[in-house]
């Protein structure tokens, strides 16, 4: 009865996996000017310690939610082919090491996304904007809780439907106060992440 069992799910694995795989082979996105694009992006910050005074392990989830709308037509006509959108992106960071603290920031952004291979699309991007945390006065690279956090980083974007996109990426990521107090040696960390995106 399981070897059945086994059987009847692998061939409704195969089944949907076929089936998705004929469907997206149609996919075409055709993101022009003027199009809006509403994700939501997820990962985990990993600290990098870059200097000696830097000694504080922070790490812990994030989540960004974001809006962006495309502002050119394709550029290029080469590999370098590609699109350039701006927007903005909301940013928590949930920091788990060395104390449980939170933070918050908004920030502007922009994206060049590569169009030369249809519906798998990598892209770069840049975003920054303040940024408030409560780690300040409990670790030595922060003395204030205003902040601003630079983010930039990469990404691929893979349509699974002409208006829905798969995003995986990496971004680095640098929150300090611009020399508004000091000591000011700021907290720098990798942001591998996930998400999707729809357009319309």
């Amino acid at each position: 009865m399981r070897f059945f069992a086994r059987v009847l799910t692998a061939s409704v694995l195969m089944s949907l996996i076929t089936t998705a795989s004929l469907h997206a082979a149609e996919v075409s996105p055709a993101i022009t000017v003027g199009t809006q694009e509403v994700g939501l992006s997820a990962g985990y910050l990993l600290p990098h310690r870059l200097t000696q005074d830097h000694t504080t392990k922070q790490q812990g989830p994030a989540f960004m939610p974001s809006w962006m709308m495309t502002i050119t037509d394709p550029l290029g006509d080469s590999w370098y082919r590609g699109q350039v959108s701006i927007g903005a992106e909301m940013v928590y960071i949930q920091f788990r090491e060395p104390f449980l603290t939170h933070g918050f920031g908004f920030t502007p952004k922009i994206k060049y996304s590569f169009v030369a291979l249809d519906r798998i699309r990598p892209y770069a991007e840049f975003a920054g904007g303040p940024f408030w945390t409560d780690l300040a006065g409990k670790i030595p690279e922060e003395s204030s809780r205003f902040n601003f956090v630079l983010t930039a980083g990469f990404g691929v974007s893979y349509f699974l439907t002409d208006r829905a996109a798969l995003n995986v990426g990496y971004r680095f990521h640098h929150i300090s106060n611009a020399g508004t107090r000091y000591p000011n040696i700021g907290l720098n960390a990798s942001l591998p992440f996930g998400g999707f995106s729809f357009y319309f």
